[in-house]
């Protein structure tokens, strides 16, 4: 038993050091066949230049956006009645502006978003709806967010109101 104990660890050792001396030998020769999803390396440099080129044509048509303001407070408001403000927005960059989406951040709130792309160098307006619910009572804090192309893609509006009970 022990005689074969010493034979395998015998044998591991110089399976051990053969592989050392082999690792040490190779590691000028290492070379990677890694793939994604299937595609060769070449496969992977084209598709990630394509992505490339798409990322410098979206630039090429992102713009910038300035607001009258960022946030409002409509003060005190009784419940169960329409509040209105508007946001407006200036295409402060080179390209037409597109409003992609404006969403709220609650059921008691509604956005209207401009619908055709702004022109560079002019405005239009974001109408805000806030009408609070039956029992929506004291501080209220809401957002709307706004998503075009632009960078940052997103901007938060904000407004605020302090409801009362009728």
């Amino acid at each position: 038993m022990i005689r074969n104990f010493v034979f395998v660890f015998a044998l591991f050792s110089l399976t051990a050091c053969a592989d050392s001396t082999n690792e040490a030998s190779d590691k000028s020769d290492v070379h990677s066949s890694i793939a994604a999803n299937g595609n060769n390396e070449a496969e992977l440099k084209e598709a990630l230049s394509e992505i490339e080129k798409e990322e410098e044509a979206l630039k090429k048509t992102l713009t910038s956006m300035t607001f009258d303001k960022l946030n409002y407070n409509f003060g005190k408001l009784t419940e169960d009645t329409e509040n209105k403000v508007s946001y407006v927005v200036t295409n402060s960059g080179k390209n037409p502006l597109i409003i992609e989406k404006v969403d709220v951040s609650c059921g008691c709130t509604t956005a209207k978003k401009p619908e055709k792309p702004i022109a560079p160098g002019k405005s239009d307006i974001i109408e805000v709806i806030f009408h609070p619910k039956p029992g929506q009572l004291g501080e209220q804090k809401k957002t709307v967010t706004v998503t075009a192309n632009t960078e940052p893609k997103i901007v938060v509006l904000n407004f605020e109101a302090f409801v009362e009970a009728k």
